[in-house]
């Protein structure tokens, strides 16, 4: 889970989004794939299913579960704050429109702000959390609303996305080698050794990196040979990935 919660950090993903997002997915596979054979799924049974209450397995059935709804970005403190100052009128100038704030002050300032909006986190976090994802601008002690929305600072989306996808397959690989029958495990192996020489690492990683290249080429054409064609869609996905990896032995870091 470190790596995963580290890209959300990074990205502005609070713990109250994650969460959200895996009960909901907790009640989607119960749902899809936790049937017992013969009978309809039931609330009740997803509720002893996965230990939520009948009423939360009832509500989540209902809500729209894409990633951007908006009972998800709620939890968002970035956007909480953003969202406040758009849409209060304490925060607005004499034309309706979000003022420029001075840091300070027990009303209309930017600490107000952030402690209406955003639960504990301090105004200071928040500043640099703003500030970092280009949202807003300090300029003579004053914090000025320069975007009208709360974009992270972070990754690029469409390489987490890429990215995500193939922990998505890895994870049905590892899944699916679990039940399996013998005569029907896909094929999931690595090499790794844990004491390698540092000196070694980069001759290492052009070599793994060049002969994985190499074989993914390999079997890229191999693959195209066999696919159907576009307006033909009764086939299956077929994907194979090869990773890099290194990190420090115990003890060393």
């Amino acid at each position: 889970m470190r790596p995963l919660v580290r890209i959300m950090l990074r990205n502005g993903i609070a713990y109250g989004t994650f969460a959200g997002l895996v009960r909901q997915v907790y009640v989607d596979v119960a749902f899809a794939e936790f049937t017992t054979e013969g009978r309809k799924q039931t609330v009740s049974r997803v509720s002893a299913l996965t230990g939520l209450t009948r009423k939360e397995v009832k509500r989540l059935l209902e809500l729209d579960s894409t990633p951007e709804s908006e009972g998800q970005a709620r939890f968002s403190r970035g956007v909480r704050v953003v969202s406040g100052w758009m849409n209060d009128s304490q925060f607005h100038d004499s034309k309706g429109k979000p003022a420029n704030l001075p840091v300070e002050g027990k009303h209309k300032s930017f600490t107000a702000l952030v402690r209406k909006y955003s639960g504990d986190i301090t105004m200071r976090a928040m500043l640099t959390m703003l500030e970092e994802g280009g949202t807003v601008r300090v300029k003579n002690d004053a914090v000025h609303l320069v975007r009208h929305a709360y974009i992270p600072g972070g990754d690029d989306v469409e390489k987490i996305a890429i990215l995500g996808s193939d922990v998505s397959e890895l994870i049905a690989t590892i899944d699916h080698n679990i039940v399996a029958d013998p005569e029907e495990l896909w094929f999931q192996r690595k090499v790794s050794y844990d004491n390698v020489a540092p000196e070694h690492l980069d001759k290492l990683r052009k070599i793994s990196a060049r002969k994985a290249q190499a074989l993914l080429e390999s079997l890229d054409r191999q693959y195209s040979d066999h696919e159907l064609d576009v307006e033909k869609r009764q086939g299956r996905l077929v994907s194979f990935g090869i990773y890099y990896h290194e990190h420090d032995t115990p003890g060393e870091q």
